[in-house]
């Protein structure tokens, strides 16, 4: 059984092998997995050397459970069979400080490690959030650009090499992207199946052909990019599938949500409207969410601040998230109604799932402002604050006192 052993960008227990030139990216999914299989058909035919090549997969913590056992079943014994060598990887904690972790690195891996020390599920949940819709997908640079560039800096160090990534001929796009965003030294982006003329389509059937089955996408189970990739239907029976899966990921959404009601996990829609509770493929996902939510409860202080910079351009929004309570939903509700009652201030309560709300000082219309609000949720969110903040907060709010004082 491999084992897995910690690494520090300052405290390297490897030597960068001077002979490797390749490296190819593998995310588990179709088209990764189809370059790949293909490949090892004939591999100086498609001028690879494996003596020189290595597959780099970085684990993000919650790939879909086919996903695995297809990887299990197919793909580790071609890897094994060929001698490929296989790296696999994962973060150590939030921040780049905290390291990095090599899993695995084998010419015979025997198991896929579904996750590292510290992973994205992790990440959103300690801190109350959900991946967001908007702008990059900086969910997938934390958890797989951030962790394969560490590794590659110490290994190539500058030295030439070439990295092939599986985007397919429909993503021209991303294509581009990684071509401008590149520019770590010695890197050349190469896209098999781009130049192959490989849509999704020749993915998919190449895989059925090759294995007799679907090979479905790969993403996390928490993500919330199918609306966006038009594949929300799928996703959805995804879901149905996996009953406890979509009660941990409506637990996830359901936390960030109380704490911020703008973090619904597909920008405009939840998780949580999208399930029909009279239909009982639906339902058995209801009854996990309500499963997961019979835990310890805390009750929350969360202040934003929305600034200004010297030029009248926004600044990136600070929060600072404090617990006050811990105990049962029932309790806390009981406590934060009772106190906004006799301070004047409504309380908002789902009776469903017994989520509590009040708005200490509502958001404003303009910047810059400040918001609180006290909020009951699952006790899996940490103290932490942004830095100066305190400061900032009371620099924007002198003078106009909180109306709850629970704190």
């Amino acid at each position: 059984m491999p084992t897995a052993a910690a690494y520090t960008p300052s405290l390297l227990g490897f030597t960068a092998e001077d002979d490797l030139d390749t490296v190819i990216n593998w995310g588990l999914g179709a088209d990764s997995t189809a370059y790949l299989a293909r490949m090892l058909t004939d591999p100086a035919a498609h001028g690879i050397d494996l003596d020189r090549t290595v597959v780099l997969y970085m684990a993000t913590g919650s790939e879909w459970p086919e996903t695995r056992l297809l990887v299990d079943e197919f793909m580790l014994p071609l890897l094994r069979e060929n001698g490929v060598r296989f790296v696999q990887l994962a973060r150590n904690g939030h921040l780049q400080a905290d390291g990095f972790t090599i899993l695995d690195d084998s010419r015979h891996p025997e198991q896929l490690f579904a996750r590292g020390p510290w992973t994205l599920w992790d990440d959103q949940e300690s801190v109350g959030t959900v991946p967001q819709v908007a702008g990059t997908r900086k969910c997938s640079l934390w958890a797989k650009g951030d962790v394969g560039d560490w590794w590659l800096k110490q290994v190539f160090g500058g030295r030439p090499f070439r990295q092939i990534m599986g985007f397919n001929a429909d993503e021209e796009g991303r294509r581009f992207g990684d071509q401008v965003t590149s520019k770590m030294p010695g890197r050349t982006g190469e896209f098999p199946l781009v130049s192959w003329g490989w849509g999704r389509q020749q993915v998919e059937d190449y895989l059925l052909k090759r294995f007799g089955v679907h090979w479905p996408k790969s993403y996390c189970t928490f993500c919330c990019f199918p609306t966006s990739m038009g594949a929300l239907a799928a996703h959805m029976e995804r879901m149905r599938s996996h009953p406890d899966i979509a009660g941990q990921v409506l637990r996830l959404e359901y936390t960030a949500m109380s704490l911020n009601p703008n973090a619904k996990l597909y920008g405009r829609k939840t998780l949580l409207e999208l399930f029909d509770p009279t239909q009982p493929r639906d339902r058995a996902c209801l009854e996990a969410f309500e499963r997961e939510l019979d835990m310890p409860w805390a009750l929350y202080r969360v202040r934003r601040l929305f600034l200004l910079s010297e030029d009248g351009r926004r600044r990136p929004v600070k929060r600072s998230t404090e617990r006050v309570d811990l105990g049962r939903p029932q309790q806390l509700a009981r406590r934060l109604t009772s106190i906004s009652a006799r301070h004047h201030v409504e309380a908002e309560h789902d009776p469903v799932y017994g989520r509590t709300r009040a708005w200490a000082r509502p958001r404003a219309q303009s910047w810059p402002m400040a918001e609180e609000l006290f909020a009951t949720a699952p006790a899996r969110v940490i103290n932490k604050q942004d830095k100066n903040f305190e400061q900032e907060w009371h620099a924007l709010t002198a003078g106009s006192a909180a109306q709850l004082p629970l704190v």
